[in-house]
């Protein structure tokens, strides 16, 4: 078993881990079977259990991309992707399988043609020099809002970030 690990301010990794501050995300790659992956997100904390499970673990605060994808012998079961807000301790969450303790769900898409056109808005995103996980969160819930309801979301943009990194600065 190999284990990755970060510190953080304190130079001590564990203490976040021991006192379940962190949120922890389970991958799973069975080629063409079975495929968890993180599309974005900085992961403070990575394990790797053998050749097609690893866990890494989120910081409150960060934001990542889920995707979940499996398949059988009759085709595809599953095809979803969750743009995920890790919570504090305490706070309230939505539950999510794979991801412990959950989060604040900002977009869940189902289907392989929603989440390819999610997948399609984060790559914009990266295109305008942009990190995804530095997105305003109200861009993502925005985005699954408009999908949800068949309307067509609004492109980021760096106006649009920019605002949201001003907003950020002058927040209490």
């Amino acid at each position: 078993m190999t284990d990755t690990t970060a510190l953080d301010s304190t130079g001590s990794a564990g203490d976040a881990l021991q006192n379940g501050s962190l949120t922890r995300v389970e991958l799973t790659w069975i080629a063409e079977k079975i495929e968890f992956w993180i599309r974005f997100g900085s992961a403070d904390r990575e394990q790797i259990l053998d050749r097609r499970r690893r866990v890494l673990w989120f910081r409150p605060g960060a934001i990542f991309a889920f995707v979940r994808w499996a398949s059988n012998d009759f085709g595809t079961i599953i095809s979803r992707l969750d743009i995920v807000h890790a919570v504090a301790p305490g706070q309230a969450c939505q539950t999510l399988p794979f991801v412990r303790p959950g989060g604040d769900i900002l977009l869940t898409m189902q289907g392989w043609p929603s989440v390819e056109q999610v997948l399609q808005m984060i790559d914009a995103v990266e295109r305008l020099g942009i990190d995804p996980e530095t997105v305003s969160p109200d861009h993502w819930r925005h985005v699954h809002h408009r999908m949800t309801a068949g309307q067509e979301p609004r492109a980021y943009t760096l106006d649009l970030h920019c605002a949201y990194l001003l907003r950020k600065r002058v927040r209490p």
